[in-house]
């Protein structure tokens, strides 16, 4: 048996459920996802940020303080990496 590497930028359960939503939607917005997570305001910044420093989202941003509008959009490296761990993850339990 062999156990492949998980990812450890999507090993994470809130960064997880960004990308699982992101990858069945064309976009979403930080409301959106904030609703859809249940996640802080701040953890979903960051968390966002990270996928994004990793090249699995692309954020767009406009407006600023309170009339800004984030909206997330998975990119084909996202896609790719999502992909690549479902099949490690599976390699778990074959």
């Amino acid at each position: 048996m062999e156990f492949k590497d998980l990812d450890p930028i999507l090993h994470n359960e809130l960064r997880l459920k960004i990308m699982a939503a992101l990858d069945s939607l064309d976009d979403a917005d930080f409301v959106y996802l904030k609703g859809l997570t249940k996640a802080t305001a701040g953890n979903l910044s960051v968390q966002l940020s990270k996928l994004e420093e990793a090249g699995y989202i692309r954020v767009s941003r406009s407006g600023e303080g309170r009339g800004s509008h984030t909206v997330c959009r998975i990119t084909s490296a996202g896609t790719h990496a999502l992909q690549e761990y479902q099949r490690a993850l599976l390699s778990y339990f074959r």
